[in-house]
């Protein structure tokens, strides 16, 4: 039988952000039918790659 890979480890992240800046992220992403998580996701791996955001 072949193995399945793993699924990739998740990490919950607890940060304080500015509850204005939050919503409007929210909104922004609901609007764009984008998931939050991937959004962040893929600024964080831009900026370790880049170091720019």
């Amino acid at each position: 039988m072949a193995a399945t890979p793993p699924d990739p480890q998740k990490m919950r992240i607890d940060y304080r952000i500015d509850r204005k800046i939050y919503d409007e992220f929210m909104k922004a992403c609901s609007r764009k039918g984008f998931a939050p998580v991937v959004i962040v996701e893929k600024a964080m791996k831009k900026f370790t790659e880049t170091g720019q955001i």
